[in-house]
């Protein structure tokens, strides 16, 4: 989980570092499509599921929740601090208690009621509105944590029918086709250098999930969520030393009280021995 923190941190890293001369769309097709190369074990699996075309409606659902999803993700990360998009990011985990509860017939208690409280409190403190002026970065990030948050929703419910290979592969193929009408609408030529960055960022985010798996074969949520929050550390530091984002004590304590509603929620869960339903921030992205 160290190292799945410090991979996803990389590609924040990464996206940062494209800047904002490529339109949000194209920089998250390109990063999608440069990634095509690893779908290439996953064909055969999702050639012999023979999806009902149920299945393929929840899966082009899925892709469209994602793509407007990591669309926003993208113009966030180059508008607003590296820290904040971090921060922001740890909702999707919030809203899919509350997710799970009305769509999926889940039981939603007061102590988990509460939790959600808290964390939309989080939210509160990280922007600060009427004290401060929103960007469009911080809309676009509260739709993000939305839209990631739904399609793990509808992954959850696929991953009973099929398996893990086929949710996986299917997401990326949804969504590469999602991004292309947009990307080609606003599309700039892009540099050398910046189509060797985003197959960087392919590299990092399909390493991430793979030591994400690992480590969720190795051992609990409740002993790998708490090593998932040390992104925002890193996402501090990073912005801080590579960008010359100075670290906003607002910031920080909102995404103390996010983790803490977070952790809380998982803690739950593990005494109520039921199947986890908060997923780790990073499971909700792709």
């Amino acid at each position: 989980m160290l190292v799945t923190g410090l991979c996803f941190v990389a590609v924040t890293a990464l996206v940062k570092l494209v800047g904002t001369r490529l339109p949000a769309a194209e920089t998250a097709f390109l990063r999608y499509a440069l990634g095509a190369v690893f779908l290439i074990p996953m064909i055969r699996p999702i050639v012999q599921a023979r999806l009902s075309r149920r299945q393929l409606g929840l899966f082009g659902l899925r892709g469209v929740l994602h793509t407007g999803a990591v669309v926003a993700w993208f113009f966030a990360m180059t508008r607003i601090p590296i820290a904040e998009v971090t921060a922001m990011n740890y909702l999707s985990p919030v809203y899919v208690t509350v997710g799970a509860a009305l769509f999926l017939g889940e039981k939603l208690a007061f102590r988990r009621i509460a939790a959600v409280i808290v964390a939309l409190i989080g939210v509160a403190i990280i922007l600060r509105p009427g004290f401060r002026e929103l960007s469009p970065g911080h809309f676009a990030m509260l739709f993000t944590a939305l839209g990631f948050a739904g399609g793990y929703l509808i992954a959850k419910k696929l991953s009973e029918e099929v398996s893990p290979t086929v949710v996986v592969g299917m997401l990326s193929v949804t969504v590469t086709i999602g991004l292309a009408p947009l990307a080609l609408s606003v599309w700039v030529a892009p540099t050398f250098e910046e189509l060797v960055i985003l197959f960087a960022v392919a590299c990092f985010a399909t390493a991430g999930h793979y030591t994400m798996t690992l480590a969720f074969k190795a051992a609990l949520v409740t002993v790998t969520q708490p090593v998932s929050f040390l992104q925002m550390v890193w996402a501090v530091l990073l912005g801080w030393l590579a960008f010359g984002e100075q670290p906003d004590v607002w910031v920080l304590v909102g995404a103390l009280v996010i983790i803490g509603a977070i952790s809380f929620i998982t803690w739950r869960e593990a005494v109520l021995k039921r199947r986890q339903i908060t997923p780790l921030v990073g499971q909700t992205k792709l």
